[in-house]
């Protein structure tokens, strides 16, 4: 099955999927703030052949909905109003933590981290959907 991964953020989104054999995982892009964000979406979904949706939510440590679960939630909500594929949640408390280990020995500027940085995490969170939806 081909699952687009999404880290929702307020500033950035990162992008990530994989391919149909669920075996290769790879950063997509990140979207830069809110404008238009759902309908590029909807976009690399219908382009990709995306047949399922992979949510990363922030739960806190204590696994309670903070601040940003509950706006993710309320996110879901206005994409399973465009989309026909099931939204799934994946837990993506340690994903930043891991991308940004990814991406250390890449030597990349400040900048260039950044800008690669939430598309890396989703691939994280994706990565972490498939091994749990495996087991």
């Amino acid at each position: 099955m081909r699952y687009l991964a999404i880290d929702y953020g307020t500033k950035r989104t990162g992008l990530a999927i994989c391919d149909r054999d669920e075996t290769i995982v790879s950063p997509l892009a990140v979207i830069q703030g809110q404008k238009e964000l759902l309908k590029r979406i909807v976009d690399v979904v219908e382009t990709e052949s995306v047949e399922a949706v992979v949510l990363g939510l922030p739960l806190n440590m204590d696994n309670s909905e903070g601040f940003q679960a509950k706006r993710v939630l309320q996110f879901a909500e206005q994409l399973k109003k465009l989309l026909e594929v099931p939204i799934h949640f994946q837990d993506e408390r340690l994903s930043t933590f891991s991308a940004e280990e990814k991406l250390a020995p890449a030597e990349l500027t400040r900048k260039k981290k950044k800008k690669r940085l939430d598309a890396v995490a989703a691939a994280a969170i994706l990565e972490a959907f498939l091994e749990q939806k495996n087991i």
